[in-house]
């Protein structure tokens, strides 16, 4: 059994009261609110707005900031914030930095109309979608830097509970206040426009966490003087006091965690590397079309928004216990494959809903089952990422797998509008889950190698 699994059995739920779990808590939520905003409710209100299912596909690309995050993460792991990180610190600043700009971009998204101002409201998604994700970098960091690698199954469970309650708030929230400022059968834009305010209001949640709680403690000693090494060995051979400056701070910034990570895994790298790619396709690349589905199978935005509310919190906040649980109890690599099997029957009932028409009982259903499998997975997920980083190199080498994790599903993703339009929804969902078998040879392959090697984390 891995080391992720030694996680406090003893305790059980109670590891879930720890101060630092809640803090996650929060800035799961933080981290959760903007990506259906410039995701599946945006293309909600896209598709309300007589927007086309291809262009939808493709603003779906808005996203794909998630997946190149790890170029500027070298920038977030060492470089300071001017007035930020000088006044809270440098992984505290960058959370302030990042949340203030993802809450003026949503309002310029509140003030754009598609049918009208498309180009606009593109611009506005495109910052919030690279706001979000220089937040997750700093987030993630803090919290692989916050707690000893025994207590991070915990922190990812409720740093994923937040995450999905915020998308849940994202997705259903947002759909019903633009029900009841506009109107629940037909496209208004003044009602979507209200939602895409109270949603930036939200934020505050982050805000004030990030106000509230303290800068993790780092040892950088190690990687300062491998910089001063480095800065050395440049200015013996020629290079200016500046180039060989910079070209130290670039080695131990943007080279150092990367040769890191495939030092320490060997072969074992490039396998992980594949699977971190491909776990999240199948609920991506669905994710896109869920929400047009929903409108073109004819049910309204309170319709959609009250199950959610209901049965997507309650199955998302018992995904994500769970997943915690059963990580420490079988291990990550187990509840990996566990969660991209529910990913893909998940799919598969959404194909069943295709024959079903306008069903209410069958909407619940795949809505409690597509939060609980997701719940489970990437609790799973997350922990699994977690365990791979070195504490060091924290924000960006996370940042690196969650980019993978992301780009690969979202690129597939922006072709997903061209084919429905040729093959329909239920050949779609058909191969959405028929996509997520690759996963489970690659798990099983990881499975039986010795993937893991220790190393050492931060209180």
């Amino acid at each position: 059994m891995d080391q992720i699994s030694q996680i406090n059995k003893d305790q059980g739920w109670r590891v879930y009261l720890n101060p630092k779990a809640l803090i996650m808590l929060a800035l799961g939520f933080s981290s959760g609110l903007p990506i259906l905003l410039v995701f599946g409710t945006l293309s909600f209100w896209l598709r309300e707005a007589d927007v086309s299912r291809t262009s939808i596909g493709f603003f779906s690309w808005v996203a794909l900031a998630y997946g190149f995050k790890w170029i500027w993460s070298p920038l977030i792991d060492r470089f300071p914030v001017p007035l930020f990180c000088h006044l809270l610190g440098r992984r505290r600043g960058w959370m302030l930095f990042s949340q203030l700009l993802i809450v003026l971009s949503l309002c310029g998204m509140a003030l754009s109309n598609p049918q009208t101002d498309l180009a606009q409201l593109a611009i506005f998604a495109v910052i919030v979608a690279f706001a979000s994700a220089s937040q997750d970098i700093v987030i993630d960091a803090y919290r692989i830097e916050l707690a000893t690698e025994r207590l991070q199954a915990a922190l990812a469970a409720t740093y994923m509970t937040g995450y999905r309650l915020a998308m849940i708030m994202a997705g259903a929230g947002a759909l019903a206040f633009a029900a009841w400022f506009g109107s629940d059968s037909g496209y208004n834009a003044h009602g979507w426009q209200i939602a895409y305010f109270i949603m930036a209001g939200f934020m505050l949640v982050g805000i004030i966490t990030t106000l509230c709680i303290h800068e993790p403690t780092q040892d950088t000693q190690a990687i300062a003087k491998i910089e001063d090494e480095c800065f050395i060995t440049l200015k013996q051979r020629g290079y200016s006091h500046k180039t060989a400056k910079l070209g130290a701070w670039f080695y131990t910034a943007a080279v150092m965690p990367f040769k890191d990570f495939f030092s320490r895994y060997g072969t074992s790298a490039i396998t992980i590397l594949l699977l971190i790619s491909c776990y999240r396709i199948s609920d991506v690349v669905m994710g896109v079309m869920s929400n047009a589905f929903y409108v073109d199978m004819g049910f309204t935005k309170t319709e959609v928004a009250s199950v959610s509310k209901v049965f997507g919190v309650i199955m998302t906040l018992v995904g994500a216990g769970l997943g915690g649980i059963l990580v420490s109890k079988f291990g990550t690599l187990r509840i990996l494959a566990l969660g991209a099997l529910l990913s893909a029957i998940t799919n598969l009932l959404f194909m069943v809903f295709t024959y079903m028409g306008n069903n209410l009982e069958m909407l619940t259903l795949v809505i409690s089952a597509d939060n609980l499998g997701a719940g489970i997975a990437t609790a799973a997920f997350v922990t699994f990422m977690s365990s791979l980083t070195n504490v060091a190199f924290s924000a960006t080498q996370y940042a690196l797998f969650s980019s993978i994790m992301m780009l690969f599903p979202k690129f597939i993703a922006g072709f997903s509008g061209i084919y429905v339009d040729h093959f329909g929804y239920n050949i779609f969902f058909l191969t959405t889950a028929l996509i997520g078998i690759p996963v489970l040879v690659l798990i099983k392959v990881l499975s039986n190698k010795n993937y893991h090697q220790p190393k050492t984390h931060s209180a």
